[in-house]
């Protein structure tokens, strides 16, 4: 097996399953399918979505999307492992909120959404729920509302790329995830990807759903939001550990995405 999963918690019509996949490029792939619907949280890792709504790259900060009964793929040509948290409804319990927004559809449209500074705050704080059940529940009644908006906004189709481009952009992907506490800038992560900066800028953003710098930004206050909930150590302190120069820039920053500021975020733990 390369998968396991762990249920973290449950209710009527929905639960949550921790899912962590060893899989790699020399792994064989294999047809599954949604026993429910699903909302996958990619807070690991990445690799290469396949369903009937489409195909994707996922990313950390990516959201999987699948509906029930659908069959669907997941692999790791580029890299190995990941690591997602799945929230699993039952049609009845998502039918709920999807009649609750105007223009949302009973169905997911599309494979996944993207990562997105906008949903920064609802991805953190599915990371670090602490394991009670009505916290989990809360975060997964806000995250479902929030995908069956931005789906009814009728967002662009997603681009498509070569596997030369995927595998590169994939790489530089994994180094932002491991390095984000490093000054990793354009020139230097598409030079290494053997592109022109603005070719890797554009199959990048076209991949991913966000540009190098904004993936960036994102990488460094989710990890700076999983510290402040998850340790004592000193906000300055979390702020140069996540890639950030100065504690203004990230105070201003971290408010600017989370809505508040890194102290008061910490206090509502």
């Amino acid at each position: 097996m390369t998968a396991t999963s762990h249920l973290l918690a449950s209710g009527p019509g929905w639960r949550v399953r921790d899912i962590v996949c060893t899989a790699g490029p020399g792994d064989p792939v294999f047809e599954e399918q949604h026993a429910q619907c699903c909302i996958a949280v990619v807070t690991h890792g990445s690799f290469q979505y396949r369903s009937s709504q489409g195909d994707a790259l996922l990313a950390p900060g990516s959201l999987l999307l699948g509906n029930q009964g659908a069959c669907f793929e997941c692999g790791h040509e580029h890299a190995a492992g990941d690591r997602c948290l799945a929230f699993q409804f039952a049609p009845d319990y998502l039918e709920e909120i999807v009649a609750a927004v105007p223009g949302a559809q009973p169905a997911f449209s599309r494979a996944h959404l993207p990562p997105s500074l906008a949903l920064a705050r609802l991805v953190a704080a599915a990371e670090a729920a602490p394991g009670d059940a009505a916290i989990y529940e809360d975060v997964a009644l806000r995250l479902a509302g929030a995908v069956v908006a931005t789906l009814a906004a009728r967002l662009p189709a997603p681009a498509t790329a070569n596997a030369r481009d995927t595998g590169r952009i994939t790489e530089a992907v994994r180094r932002i995830e491991a390095e984000c506490d490093e000054p990793l800038s354009l020139a230097r992560l598409a030079r290494d990807a053997a592109m022109s900066r603005y070719h890797f800028l554009r199959v990048f953003r076209a991949q991913v759903g966000m540009t190098p710098h904004q993936f960036l930004l994102r990488t460094r206050l989710h990890r700076a939001a999983l510290m402040l909930r998850q340790s004592d150590m000193q906000v300055a302190s979390i702020a140069f550990d996540a890639g950030f120069g100065d504690l203004s820039s990230f105070n201003r920053r971290f408010r600017r995405v989370m809505g508040t500021s890194p102290s008061a975020y910490r206090a509502r733990n």
